[in-house]
């Protein structure tokens, strides 16, 4: 029987916006931004790469990523970049990074 107060084990790691702007300096790191394409050209971290997670063709575009790099994945609030952590995950990425909270509470500089 399915248990559904049971949930998966996350396979990425919600990270403080502090972790995510220290880890944004390491080499091998893409940083990903899943919002909408206006929400990403009214500010984005710098260096972001813009993959819509609400596109239809979200998974042909996350398919054709290299699987060895570290993915640091964003959203406004942290809820569509924790969703693109699990879809990331169910295709076999597995250094992903979640901003726990999103941009919104991005201290630091955005472009």
């Amino acid at each position: 029987m399915f248990d559904f107060f049971k949930s998966k084990p996350k396979n990425y790691e919600d990270i403080s916006v502090g972790e995510f702007h220290d880890l944004m300096l390491q080499k091998d790191t893409v940083i990903l931004d899943v919002r909408t394409a206006g929400e990403f050209s009214s500010g984005k971290l710098r260096g972001a790469r813009n993959i819509d997670i609400m596109s239809r063709n979200f998974v042909e575009q996350i398919k054709n990523l290299p699987k060895d790099k570290t993915y640091l994945v964003y959203c406004r609030s942290g809820n569509r970049s924790g969703q693109a952590c699990e879809i990331m995950s169910d295709m076999g990425f597995t250094n992903l990074k979640n901003m726990a909270r999103g941009i919104m509470s991005w201290p630091f500089e955005v472009v």
